[in-house]
């Protein structure tokens, strides 16, 4: 029988809990006669959010590829990840690795010819959700030449750069920062990072 990895995730701490998650979870992998060689849990912490924002994802996807587990298991897939493109690509990285993947409420498992036909329409379905995007995103920016709007980001004016400089040197916080100048957030992080290089 397989070493199970079993992963669970909530988006809040107030009325969520990964408790009633693991009960499903360890009375499936009992019934089944696995072992469970490690629980993972995220709490508070949104589906949409990468590896890098989701310690317990990547401590299990780094166990999964120290071959310490042979299989992961969740209730459902939105517990993985709420887009479909980063699901297909976690269960191909899991695949790689042939690691399998068991969903409770899918009654899926890729260890499985089902599960691995099941796993191949959610690729195709991604794929054509890519595509979709894309051609809306081109059309858009074709739509938007013909109206003659310049495309790109603005340019901060040299003096808004100078003052958010000084204000980033006097230790406001980033976020202020942006609200007093009236300024992105991406400009401002970009000019912060610029004042850090400086001073490496």
């Amino acid at each position: 029988m397989a070493r199970v990895a079993l992963y669970v995730r909530v988006s809040t701490h107030k009325d969520q809990t990964v408790e009633n998650q693991l009960i499903a979870l360890r009375e499936w992998a009992r019934a089944s006669g696995h072992t469970i060689a490690a629980e993972f849990a995220d709490e508070g912490i949104s589906g949409a959010k990468g590896r890098d924002k989701r310690p317990a994802l990547d401590a299990m996807l780094k166990a999964a590829t120290r071959r310490e587990v042979d299989m992961v298991a969740v209730t459902a897939l939105d517990r993985l990840g709420r887009s479909l493109p980063h699901l297909v690509s976690l269960v191909a990285e899991l695949e790689a690795l042939r690691v399998g993947l068991f969903v409770r409420n899918l009654a899926m498992d890729t260890s499985t010819p089902a599960g691995r036909l099941m796993f191949n329409v959610m690729g195709s379905l991604a794929e054509f959700e890519r595509e979709l995007i894309r051609e809306r995103t081109l059309l858009g920016l074709e739509r938007a030449r013909r109206q003659g709007k310049k495309l790109g980001r603005p340019k901060v004016p040299p003096g808004v750069e100078h003052r958010i400089a000084a204000l980033l040197e006097a230790g406001t916080p980033a976020n202020r920062v942006a609200r007093m100048t009236c300024v992105g957030n991406a400009a401002v992080y970009r000019i912060k990072r610029e004042l850090e290089a400086c001073r490496a």
